[in-house]
């Protein structure tokens, strides 16, 4: 694991300041590692909820299944057709 040199740095209310420090108390870790741990975890959560799709499981069986027996397709085969007709710019 790279050593740890970056920091960062956040304005809390007295209030705020005290839930953390209790909550890390609570769990056995300094303010410090507690706080990345919680940043770390939302990070995590955030990323996950803007490059992650999710589908449910019935709609996931059926785009499987079309994957895998897609049936006919008029218009790709017209497309196809008409691409294969044109002359190809070299």
């Amino acid at each position: 694991m790279p050593a740890k040199s970056d920091r960062v740095e956040a304005r809390l209310t007295p209030d705020e300041r005290e839930r953390i420090h209790r909550a890390a108390d609570f769990e056995g870790q300094s303010v410090s590692s507690f706080m990345v741990a919680a940043a770390v975890e939302k990070a995590d959560e955030v990323i996950s909820e803007h490059t992650v799709t999710r589908v449910p499981a019935d709609y996931f069986d059926q785009l499987l299944q079309a994957l895998d027996d897609p049936g006919p397709a008029p218009q790709l085969r017209r497309a196809a057709r008409r691409a294969r007709q044109r002359p190809r710019i070299r």
